[in-house]
Parts: C-alpha cells; sequence; structure tokens
C-alpha cells in the first residue's frame, strides 16, 4: 500500500547521517588498521586481561544468576504463552541484573563488560526473550547513554531505580524511520516558559516499551535560526505521565516473550532538565551508544551456539543410521566440524570486543559493528545446521517432542529466536555500509571534496594536491611489508595465518582504493562491492580474534585442550572465503543482477507470480481493518496500557 508521505531526499538523508557520525578517530582501532593496511597486532597481543578483583565478584553474581536462570526461567513456557512473567523480572532484580554496569554507589554492580556479556549468555542460553529484557534495558536503553551522556542530578535520580529494576527502553524507530532518521517525524518543543518540552509522535518496535518505566526518546526539535539541518534530540521520558501510551503491542515470529509495541505520546509535558547530553546530539548520541550496545547481540549468539553443540553432541553421537553414529558420516561431520570451529571464534570475538571495551583506550565503532554482523549471521547459520543434523526432530516443536516421549531439544524455538539478530540494531545491509563508511574515512577526509557534489572548483583543485602527495606514499607503502615467514613464529602453527592476514590487509586496503578510483562518486551505490570489501575485513579480524584467543588459552595452561586446532580450522575457512571475495571483488555479475532488479521492480516479471492466490488479498485485509477501526467509536478505539 502505497505512502505519500513526503520524506527526505537521498542528500538530505545522507547529510543527516553524516553529521550525527563521529568525526575524529581519537583512539586507535585495530580492525580500522586492517581496512587501512596497517596490520597492529600489539594493539590486541597479549590479548586484554580482566582486573582479578572484578571477575572474583563477576564470579559470584554469575552463580547466582545460573542458579536462578535454570531453576526460575522456563524458555519454552515464555514462548508458549508470549510473556516474561513478572515474577522472573522481578528476580533477576534483585539478583542485581539491571544493574550490572551501573556503579555501585547508584546501587549496581559496577562489573565490566565482559562481565555483563558472560551474564548475557547465561540468561539467553535458557530464554532469549528474557535475556532482550535486560539487553534492551542496559544495552541500549536508559542506563548506557545516562552513564555516558547524563548530568550527575539526571544520575542521582535515575540510576538506582534502573538498577533496582525500574525497565527501561529507547525509542527511535518510527513507520518512515529505520535505519533512516531524515525522516523523523515525532516532535519536542519548548513550552511559552521555557519550563517542559512538550512531545507529540509515535515510535514503533519499542522493546521493553509496553513494560517499561523510563524510556530515551528520539525526537525533532525546532530548527535553529539560520540552519537548515533539522536537529534531533534526546530525551528522558516517564512512561506514567499523561500523554503516554502503548496503542499496540507486536508480536513476531520469534522472541515470543518479548515486550515490544507502538507507543504514543499525545502533548506529554517533558521536564527542561531531561533532555539528554544537549539539543541536536540525539542521533550521535545513540550511534555512539549503540558502538557498545551492538556487543551484546554476539554474546546471545554465541549462547545459541554453545546450546547448538550440546545438542548436536548428543544427538549425533548417539544416533545410529546406516550402521554408524550420524555425526561420524562425512555430510554430517562436516557441518559438526564447521560449526565447533565458528563457535569457538564467536566466543573469541565477544571476549576480545568486550576486553577491548573495557579497556576504555579503543575506538570499537568498527569491532562492534564487525562483530554484530559476523556473529549475527555465523550464529543463526549455526542454529540452522544444528536444525539439519536433528532431522525432523529439530523442527519439531519442544511441547511436541516432550508430549511424545522425545528430548525437547528447542533447536527450532533457537532458530525462530535467533532470526532477528542479522535486523535488530542495524540490519546487516546497513552495518556493511557503516562499516565501509568508517574503513574509507581516512580516504574521505584526504580526496572527499573531489567526488562532494557540494564542494567548489577551489575546494576540489586543493583536495587534488592533497590526495596526490598523500597517494605518492601511501599507495606504495600498502606493497611494503614483510608477510612471510619467521614473523609471528612464536604462534606455532598458527602463524601462517596470522602472516596471511598481515598480507590480506595490505591487499585489503589497495582494493579498496581500486574501488574508490574506479567507481568514484558513485562508490556508494556499488553496495555489492563495498559488502565484499567489508565481509574480506570481518573475517581477517576474526581469524585475528580466535588465533590470539587460542594463544592466551595455550600460554595459561588452562583445561581448554584444542583451541588451536579450533583457530586453525575457522582461518582454513575464512582464507577460502576471502580469496573467492577477492577474484568476485571487480570480476562478478553484480550489474546483470541489479538489472533484472529493475525490470522486476517495473513490473516486467508479474507473469512469474501467475498461479497463485494474490496477496492482494492482505492489502485488502489491511485496508479493511483500518477502515473499520476509523468507523469505530472513540471509546471503542481506547489504547491497550500494559505498563
Amino acid at each position: 500500500m502505497a505512502d505519500d508521505t513526503k520524506l527526505a531526499t537521498e542528500l538530505e538523508a545522507r547529510e543527516v547521517a553524516e553529521y550525527a557520525r563521529e568525526q575524529d578517530w581519537e583512539r586507535r582501532s585495530f580492525a580500522r588498521s586492517i581496512f587501512e593496511g596497517r596490520f597492529e597486532l600489539d594493539l590486541i597481543h597479549p590479548h586484554p586481561v580482566p582486573d582479578p578483583e572484578e571477575q572474583e565478584r563477576a564470579a559470584e553474581f554469575h552463580a547466582k544468576l545460573e542458579a536462578f536462570s535454570r531453576d526460575h526461567i522456563d524458555g519454552d513456557q515464555i514462548d508458549r504463552d508470549r510473556h516474561v512473567p513478572q515474577e522472573v523480572l522481578d528476580g533477576l532484580a534483585e539478583l542485581g541484573a539491571f544493574g550490572i554496569k551501573i556503579p555501585r554507589k547508584y546501587g549496581g554492580l559496577e562489573l565490566s563488560q565482559l562481565s555483563y556479556n558472560r551474564s548475557l549468555e547465561i540468561v539467553a542460553s535458557r530464554c532469549g526473550s528474557t535475556g532482550a529484557f535486560l539487553s534492551a534495558h542496559q544495552s541500549i536503553g536508559v542506563p548506557g547513554p545516562l552513564l555516558k551522556f547524563g548530568t550527575d542530578e539526571q544520575k542521582e535520580r535515575y540510576l538506582p531505580r534502573l538498577a533496582g529494576g525500574a525497565l527501561s527502553a529507547f525509542a527511535l524507530t518510527e513507520p518512515n524511520v529505520g535505519s533512516d532518521p531524515a525522516n523523523m517525524s515525532t516532535t519536542a518543543t519548548l513550552s511559552e516558559d521555557g519550563s517542559h518540552w512538550i512531545l507529540n509522535g509515535e515510535k514503533l518496535w519499542t522493546t521493553n516499551g509496553p513494560r517499561a518505566d523510563i524510556i530515551v526518546v528520539m525526537a525533532r526539535t525546532p530548527t535553529p535560526e539560520g540552519s537548515r539541518r533539522k536537529p534531533i534530540t534526546a530525551l528522558i521520558v516517564e512512561t506514567e505521565w499523561e500523554g503516554v501510551e502503548t496503542v499496540r503491542e507486536c508480536t513476531f515470529m520469534g522472541l515470543n516473550g518479548l515486550s515490544n509495541g507502538v507507543l504514543r505520546f499525545t502533548n506529554v509535558k517533558v521536564p527542561r532538565e531531561n533532555l539528554l547530553w544537549a539539543e541536536g546530539k540525539g542521533l550521535k548520541l545513540a550511534l555512539i551508544t549503540l558502538n557498545t550496545g551492538r556487543l551484546a547481540l554476539p554474546a546471545f549468539c554465541a549462547a545459541a551456539g554453545k546450546g547448538a553443540l550440546e545438542m548436536c553432541r548428543d544427538w549425533a553421537g548417539s544416533r545410529v543410521q546406516w550402521g554408524r553414529q550420524v555425526g561420524k558420516h562425512d555430510a554430517i561431520a562436516q557441518m559438526l566440524g564447521r560449526m565447533t570451529a565458528e563457535t569457538f571464534a564467536m566466543e573469541a570475538v565477544v571476549e576480545l570486543t568486550s576486553g577491548m571495551a573495557d579497556a576504555k583506550t579503543f575506538d570499537i565503532r568498527l569491532e562492534a559493528a564487525i562483530a554484530k554482523l559476523w556473529a549475527s549471521e555465523t550464529g543463526l547459520r549455526i542454529v540452522d545446521d544444528a536444525l539439519q543434523v536433528r532431522g525432523g526432530r529439530g523442527y519439531e516443536t519442544h511441547a511436541s517432542l516432550l508430549a511424545r516421549g522425545d528430548t525437547p531439544y528447542p533447536v527450532e524455538r533457537y532458530l525462530r529466536d535467533m532470526r532477528i539478530n542479522t535486523i535488530f540494531e542495524g540490519s546487516s545491509e546497513i552495518m556493511r555500509l557503516f562499516i565501509a563508511r568508517e574503513a574509507v574515512d581516512t580516504h574521505l577526509s584526504v580526496a572527499g571534496d573531489i567526488i562532494d557534489p557540494k564542494a567548489s572548483a577551489g575546494q576540489k583543485l586543493a583536495a587534488l594536491l592533497r590526495a596526490g602527495v598523500h597517494y605518492a606514499w601511501w599507495y606504495p607503502s600498502r606493497f611494503l611489508g614483510w608477510g612471510f615467514w619467521p614473523r609471528y613464529a612464536s604462534f606455532g602453527t598458527l602463524a601462517g595465518h596470522l602472516r596471511f592476514v598481515e598480507r590480506a590487509s595490505r591487499r585489503l586496503a589497495r582494493s579498496t582504493f581500486h574501488a574508490m578510483v574506479r567507481f568514484g562518486p558513485g562508490l556508494e551505490k556499488h553496495q555489492a562491492v563495498l559488502g565484499r570489501i567489508v565481509d574480506i575485513g570481518a573475517d581477517l579480524f576474526v581469524m585475528t580474534a580466535s588465533i590470539v584467543r587460542a594463544r592466551m588459552l595455550t600460554d595459561r595452561g588452562s583445561d581448554e585442550t584444542g583451541a588451536t586446532a579450533l583457530s586453525d580450522l575457522y582461518c582454513r575457512h575464512a582464507r577460502r572465503r576471502i580469496a573467492a571475495r577477492f577474484d568476485a571483488l571487480f570480476i562478478n555479475d553484480d550489474d546483470a543482477t541489479y538489472s533484472i532488479a529493475r525490470r522486476f521492480l517495473a513490473g516486467e516479471f508479474e507473469w512469474l507470480e501467475r498461479g497463485i492466490v494474490s496477496l492482494e488479498t492482505y492489502r485488502q485485509q489491511v485496508e479493511a481493518a483500518l477502515a473499520a477501526e476509523a468507523e469505530a467509536e472513540p471509546s471503542v478505539r481506547e489504547p491497550v496500557h500494559t505498563g
């Protein structure tokens, strides 16, 4: 059904996004060095080591959390009921799980990002929906941005409540605003006396929203005089205030216990002091918060990967078909080997990125985005493979398996719950564009004016001269370097993979430059090319993370035997993917595929849709429902209050 709402132009949308992104790289980034052809292994090796005192406190908390999760969280019942019981949330709050990273002076546990992610793994292994409550509350909800950008008064007022279990949420998305905030329609204007903001608008898919007590809401505030920019501002809103209502609760294919809905704000009076950070800084606040918030999703994926391995080890090691254990048939064994290596790599990424976040000496915007992109896609594949290994029992629901006395492993629920992770907090497609933009930042800072349609002739000439000087040194240097034996020999059998990463990072930097020269201003529209560049960089990052973790486990002589073999297998598979992506970077079928897509959208292939009952029925269904709602009396159309 067409929507005639006037949307922002492509240029306007790009300007909003560019204004909001972090412009400077004040701290070092390991992932950025890979894309620039500088393999700075010393940034992450030796592996970051957590604080022993903090880990001791975390271990005590994790023991209690594991016991509570085992005894009181029934993910399958929650899935059937589509509701997380309040007593579960209250029990988690009593343990301190709603204030894991909040400082102790505000009533929190003051644990690290690493301990936080391990906590999410514990809860999510029992129930993804319950884990989502904790993650939406702390990763992107009020505590995160409040700790980074809140005033002392705001922290004193809200953090103790949040640590004690007051649920929070983050309201950004609208019907016309997903990854494109230029089209935001929610507004906040100052009252005549300047004492409060008047908030109006609707937010879609607000996780935790229907049950939340405190929400960060993104809204447009008035454009400053003489400016063309439309500011986006963050406000702290309490759901008990007049004018805040849940008008609809949403249900999904997975995470059935999720509390998610459409929130409406009608002339809500928000105290002026509830402005978070500064007027017009809302979108930047959101992006900075997401840099750390995205680290939670890989933890969920790692939990699912570990659960999938346990199911498959039991089933494939005991089920006999054609005279052999299922897991000893080569087709299944290939899947099991890959799943095991990828789960190890996923855990390595979670541990490394968490350690980097805790160190507070890195700019992790690229690392967090790569971790989210790679883990969400890899985790989904692992769970899908686990379902395939389980066969019909994988497709059968927990309740059905239990009713007939079969082990009710919840792999079917895992798959439904995992599917959202490639969409949550930036879809895979948006993540690839985000990573690509950050990866070429150095190039744009040097030569961006050359391809900027708004740059003057003088700016373009200056950029051309600047680029000439820069690339006269930079480009030849991407060929120079020693990526062969005996470099990294101390890593033993994994040294060859590190040497490959060093060589491939320089090749990646050259290839990115070639793409910029070849496509010029049109590079951003060649998203398949950018996607290959990003995927190469992601695999190089994950290879290194797995190697560094394997080395750490070996050095400390732990009981995690075989880590080197797992890292080696992941790296072998990754190298084949990387080689294929390099080969397809400029020799591919992208243009032919894009041409077919254009013809499809123009209706040329409508004949392919014949032979079924047209889905026009669904469009008619929603039109009829909206018409019936419009005719209903206002008293019949009261909003649903669930908070």
